[in-house]
């Protein structure tokens, strides 16, 4: 009988050891992009970087109004039947789209060129990791994912998302 019972101590034993003795794995995740807007929106690398923004999208909208006003004027040269306007004027039009479509995509290439590099500064990373080490640490995840940057991340639960915590905890730190 004493051979049942140690048997079935040592039994629960190993049964007891198996579940505490596994890890369970916590993750979180966070928005790099939207913590770097939110916390950092007051710098001046983050002002001037935004005024720059701004001036392309003008120059964007100005250009779009120039290729609007000359289709308008295409439009009344074709109810003149004016075909020597017509002809400048699609080639104008196709002149000013082209050079519209190519500012475009080297405006946007620089401005998210600089979005990476102001993103990727020592000071913002190392605050950044240092605050969601420590909230990661504190609230017991052991795998923190950026939203933005994880391929494979189809669907997270909002409850694992640490992103308000972590600015406003950076912005309680900076003050």
């Amino acid at each position: 009988m004493s051979k049942r019972i140690l048997i079935f101590l040592l039994s629960g034993f190993i049964c007891l050891g198996a579940v505490y003795g596994q890890h369970i794995s916590r993750i979180a995740v966070v928005d790099l992009p939207r913590v770097y807007t939110e916390f950092f929106r007051e710098s001046q690398a983050v002002r001037q970087f935004e005024e720059r923004a701004a001036r392309v999208q003008r120059d964007i909208e100005r250009m779009q109004t120039d290729i609007r006003n000359l289709n308008t004027r295409l439009a009344d040269a074709i109810a003149r039947d004016d075909q020597r306007e017509m002809i400048r004027l699609e080639t104008e039009i196709n002149t000013r789209t082209e050079n519209l479509r190519v500012f475009f995509q080297a405006r946007t290439a620089e401005l998210d060129a600089e979005r990476r590099r102001l993103m990727e500064s020592g000071s913002f990373l190392n605050q950044v990791h240092d605050e969601i080490r420590y909230i990661a640490e504190s609230e017991g995840f052991t795998h923190v994912f950026d939203i933005k940057n994880t391929p494979g991340l189809v669907w997270y639960a909002n409850s694992t998302d640490i992103t308000d915590r972590l600015i406003n905890s950076l912005r309680t730190r900076r003050r």
